[in-house]
């Protein structure tokens, strides 16, 4: 008999291994349960709901087992909008949703196999060169959906760390009724992030703030809940905490395991972990049936689930510097999502989850073993997740980790040179931004960002 071909037969008979069409509205509801529920498109403009929580997926339905064994026959855009259309509901039609998917995934998710038990996920070939372009791109077009029939216009807070906030201005740039205002901690992120975000202009505006990502953070909150700002603007958020931002970042753990689950068993992601935005989409991804072994949450200094993984205490602390600044998080947001996921089991969600933490040396020394063992250079936050395959693999020998790269190493490029001893090649259009000149507010406090916006 010969072999069923796969890519030959017709849409009808493709759309059997799929799940059915989208139907009826997804409703979210907020995790500290004293909020309304409310639909895709309202958790998408409000971000946070009125009681500060975090919006989270009413039912999570499990795609069909023979989506994922032929998944390498499905294009990257056939897998996305199958992982995201229950999510999205019915408040934006199907063909709009495909459109929204094939713009935001216009680049590469290669999986680089550096040996037998350890393969990279590169998620840097985006406009912005970091994992947060899907996210961001994502998230920007179903806001213009959202927004194109309404004279009222948005403005969108994000707290940035590194990538963030770079991710966003490109995914926003130019959008019509939308403003942009990025948080960022001065002197913590790295002078190709800074650029990236206060040398575009147009509807992109950036604050630069005393204090810590935490305190960014703290402050875009904040004025989530201030109601003079809210009679007078429409507020939404671009962090992870916006399930626009949050949810996509499902698709390449698909787009992984597409391309090597025919070659490895036992699939193990270690991903480098700040928010926990990434860590928790991947989890959801194994939610909707992706057959992941296990995760491993590679922490730097700023450690509280690694520790909350030893002690079952969850205990925010400030956040710590290190050279892996997209990372130094102290009270992560997204954390609530998994002990959500996991009905706060935390036996379930340790058998699922490890966690480890490693210094900036050990960071250092990663990044210059993975260039002299194999020739590949990976910035730190790559080299964090790195360290977690190892520290997983001493422990399960036989399986397979793959660590998330989410970022291209020119970003940091003073550690990366140092760490490796080597020049590293500056791509063009990182190039392009070094000569342009910086444009940034100053802020101390959230009354200095509350008037800030009240004037704009």
């Amino acid at each position: 008999m010969p072999a069923f071909d796969f890519l030959s037969v017709s849409a009808d008979i493709k759309s059997m291994y799929l799940i059915a069409h989208i139907t009826k509205k997804m409703n979210y509801y907020s995790l500290n349960k004293q909020a309304p529920n409310v639909s895709f498109k309202q958790a998408v403009v409000q971000a946070l709901a009125p009681d500060r929580g975090l919006y989270f997926p009413e039912n999570i339905s499990p795609l069909k087992k023979t989506f994922f064994d032929q998944i390498e026959h499905f294009s990257n855009t056939e897998i996305a909008f199958e992982a995201i259309k229950q999510f999205v509901g019915s408040d934006i039609p199907e063909n709009t949703l495909r459109s929204i998917i094939e713009e935001t995934l216009s680049f590469d998710f290669p999986v680089i196999a550096l040996d037998d038990h350890i393969s990279t996920l590169e998620l840097f070939h985006g406009p912005t060169l970091a994992f947060k372009d899907v996210g961001a791109r994502f998230m920007a077009r179903c806001l213009a959906y959202f927004n194109q029939d309404h004279n009222k216009e948005v403005t969108v807070l994000v707290a940035t760390s590194g990538d963030t906030g770079a991710a966003v201005a490109s995914g926003f740039i130019g959008l019509s009724g939308v403003k942009v205002v990025i948080l960022y901690p001065s002197g913590k992120v790295s002078d190709i992030q800074e650029k990236q975000l206060t040398t575009l202009g147009q509807n992109i505006s950036a604050l630069e703030v005393k204090g810590t990502f935490d305190d960014c953070q703290a402050m875009v909150k904040t004025a989530f809940l201030d109601p003079e700002l809210q009679n007078q603007m429409q507020l939404s958020s671009a962090n992870s905490i916006n399930v626009a931002r949050w949810l996509p970042q499902m698709f390449y753990f698909m787009f992984a395991y597409k391309q090597i689950n025919k070659k490895f068993s036992d699939i193990v992601f270690s991903v480098p972990s700040g928010n926990f935005g990434n860590i928790c989409a991947g989890m959801m991804a194994q939610q909707l049936g992706l057959p992941i072994r296990r995760f491993v949450a590679s922490n730097n200094k700023n450690n509280v689930v690694t520790k909350y993984l030893l002690t079952q205490l969850y205990q925010p602390k400030p956040s710590i510097q290190t050279i892996s600044n997209a990372m130094d998080v102290g009270n992560p947001s997204n954390f609530i999502r998994i002990q959500e996921m996991y009905k706060n089991d935390f036996g379930r969600l340790k058998e699922n989850l490890s966690s480890y933490s490693f210094s900036d040396d050990e960071t250092r020394s990663a990044m210059l073993e993975m260039y002299k063992q194999y020739n590949y250079v990976a910035d730190p936050h790559g080299a964090v997740g790195y360290l977690g395959c190892k520290a997983h693999l001493n422990k399960y020998p036989e399986d397979h980790c793959v660590f998330l790269e989410t970022a291209h190493p020119a970003k940091f490029l003073t550690i990366v040179e140092d760490s490796i001893h080597e020049k590293v090649s500056i791509p063009s259009n990182i190039l392009m931004l070094m000569d342009k000149e910086k444009k940034a507010t100053k802020m101390v406090s959230y009354e200095d960002l509350k008037a800030y916006l009240l004037q704009m």
